[in-house]
């Protein structure tokens, strides 16, 4: 449709001023890879009900807004193989890269970090070259 664009630019908002609530309340960035991160090894215990809060609300929040859109096509292939190679592979480059697209695309750039920024257009250039290769040369996804 092409009004779809609308939706990408409220989402956009919406996660932008997220990272911006956070970083001003918290003085932290809003990495979701680091807030979970701290959960899974230990290192956040000083922050554990704000990390869980967080994750809950990252998961809860599909399931409160699935009445008001059923019908949604997200494009994403039905192939399980693919999708847990895939969030494997993110998972792994999140951990190389010290961060997440939250932490280095939004919060990161917005903030002129050159980390941040550099690792942006790496994992930018990687998924533009992974869809290249698995959509349009091998039909995988």
């Amino acid at each position: 449709m092409q009004t779809d664009w609308i939706w990408g630019l409220i989402g956009g908002l919406l996660i932008g001023s997220g990272g911006a609530v956070y970083l001003l309340v918290n003085g932290r960035i809003m990495g979701a890879s680091g807030i979970l991160g701290g959960l899974v090894d230990g290192t956040g215990r000083g922050t554990i009900w704000e990390r869980v809060a967080f994750i809950a609300g990252t998961i809860a929040m599909p399931f409160i807004l699935y009445p008001l859109y059923r019908s949604v096509d997200t494009h994403m292939t039905g192939n399980v193989a693919v999708i847990v190679i895939a969030g494997l592979m993110v998972g792994i480059g999140t951990r190389l890269a010290n961060g997440c697209t939250s932490g280095h695309g939004v919060c990161g750039m917005s903030r002129l970090s050159l980390r941040g920024i550099v690792a942006t257009v790496f994992y930018i250039l990687a998924g533009g070259i992974v869809m290249v290769l698995f959509r349009h040369w091998l039909g995988v996804i």
